[in-house]
């Protein structure tokens, strides 16, 4: 029953079609799995368990019928708390919506059912996603897999717990400043921010929001483009959405290669931030394993600067538009940050919100331009390690006093701003036994790239059969990874 937990979905499907596992097997694994598990780490906060059931019988039905299957046929998937799902209570890990039932689905929870995955249930996320700790006032902290003292990130927390964990293959989550990255990162698994507009957001209040986006995540880069390949594609209730010939993302992980490409490596965004000195360390270790697959990597990074006050002026303004009306009657059982950055966004004049739409521009003009001359950019996926889950967030880096909740972010935010596709992947741990993750940049556009090399990274450095340490109830702390160095290098 183990081993069908941390199957790949791949795998599964696989195992389906061949008859040698069972839509039915699998369920009853993976809701046993969230039994023994769940309650040491909180990443699920609603299980479909009954509903779940029935569909996976109905796929092992299909099965032995010998019914046409669509690509994740019987597959099981969590869905972030953040997204709408037809008659499974959605919180948004808000007080204000703590009983809240949908009545339809998220537009990407249509497409995964059309594909036949079965929704196993919600997974926990900080208050409207605000901030990369995930933690919230109805269904209190999400703890990571590896070291149950320490945050899993956020905000797609629980989704990255659930999956390190065993308790489902495949993942929903959604991504402003780093929401599938971080967590990815902290759990040793995969999450992959895709370009705004590739996978359609529906239902949405800010229609033409080009910065936030919803996405995969897994245990492997294999099952994040299987997933990748049924949500993505157009749909007019989403005007940033446009086409795509999906068959290219599962491609691109068949047949993996960076050899002669050229990679920029840098450790800080060229001291955007600072960067903890051991984090630092482990993730260069990816660049020799590039070196090794036949890239050229060089040190080199453009310049971000700008972000700070982009960051303040698009996310205040879209938490203004998001949360402003809820402050009067709700302003005490909100999350501080979230209060905070609402306030903040109170505050902006037009003139610093048009000042950063400008910042932005030249920001994105100095990436292109960069990345003319280099295929990938590769870089920390999080400045710092896995932090006490009783902190919001890290107050300093480097003995560096941070200004306010966003800051620590900068990596993936920074990457944000820029609309690029970015993938994390796992590239080592801590001497501490600590996950870090490397964040893998395309070109605009490019996630066939991004799989692509994604893909030859975790063939050389194979991550996949590392089991978190809390999936062994008796043991109470994180013990040193099996076969994986803390710099990787080619298998």
């Amino acid at each position: 029953m183990r081993e069908l937990c941390f199957t790949p979905a791949t795998e599964l499907v696989r195992l389906f079609r061949a008859r040698k596992a069972s839509p039915l097997e699998v369920m009853r694994a993976v809701l046993a799995r969230i039994d023994a598990v769940n309650p040491r780490v909180n990443a699920y906060v609603t299980v479909a368990r009954e509903a779940a059931l029935d569909a996976a019988r109905a796929a092992t039905i299909a099965l032995i019928r010998g019914a046409a299957l669509p690509p994740l046929h019987g597959v099981p998937v969590s869905i972030k708390d953040l997204t709408p799902t037809k008659g499974i209570r959605t919180t948004w890990g808000s007080k204000i919506f703590e009983h809240h039932v949908p009545e339809e689905d998220a537009l990407i929870v249509q497409r995964l059912k059309a594909a036949g995955a079965i929704v196993v249930g919600k997974t926990n996320t900080p208050e409207f996603g605000a901030g990369a700790n995930t933690f919230n006032a109805v269904f209190g902290v999400t703890r990571n897999p590896w070291s149950p003292a320490l945050t899993c990130g956020g905000s797609s927390g629980g989704a990255a717990v659930a999956l390190a964990t065993g308790m489902g293959p495949i993942a929903e989550g959604s991504d402003l400043g780093g929401s599938l990255r971080i967590p990815a990162a902290f759990c040793g698994v995969v999450g992959f921010r895709t370009t705004p507009g590739l996978i359609p957001v529906y239902p949405r209040e800010l229609a033409w929001d080009s910065l936030s986006v919803e996405g995969p995540m897994a245990r492997t880069v294999a099952d994040v483009a299987l997933m990748l390949s049924v949500v993505a594609g157009p749909d007019d209730r989403a005007p940033l959405s446009y086409a795509v010939d999906s068959r290219e993302f599962l491609k691109a992980v068949r047949a993996p290669s960076v050899k002669g490409w050229r990679v920029a490596w840098t450790p800080d965004l060229d001291g955007l931030i600072p960067v903890d000195a051991e984090v630092a360390e482990v993730a260069e270790g990816a660049t020799r394993v590039f070196r090794s697959l036949g890239a050229e990597v060089e040190s080199a990074c453009p310049d971000f600067g700008g972000t700070k006050e982009i960051i303040l002026s698009t996310r205040g303004l879209s938490m203004v538009a998001h949360h402003a009306d809820k402050l009067a009657q709700w302003k005490d059982q909100m999350q501080p940050g979230l209060v905070w950055n609402v306030e903040q966004g109170l505050q902006l004049t037009p003139q610093e919100i048009g000042r950063g739409e400008k910042l932005r521009t030249a920001l994105w003009h100095r990436v292109r331009t960069f990345l003319e001359r280099y295929d990938l950019l590769i870089l920390p996926t999080v400045a710092v390690p896995p932090f006490p889950v009783e902190q919001p967030y890290p107050t300093e880096i480097n003995g560096k006093p941070l200004e306010n909740y966003t800051q620590w972010l900068f990596l993936t935010y920074g990457i944000t701003l820029t609309g690029l596709p970015a993938i994390s992947v796992p590239c080592g741990f801590t001497r501490g036994g600590l996950p870090v993750g490397l964040q893998i940049v395309g070109r605009r556009r490019q996630e066939t790239a991004v799989l692509r090399a994604a893909a030859a990274f975790e063939r050389a450095a194979p991550w996949a059969d590392q089991i978190p340490p809390v999936v062994e109830e008796s043991r109470e702390k994180p013990r040193s990874p099996r076969r994986r160095r803390s710099t990787p290098g080619p298998a």
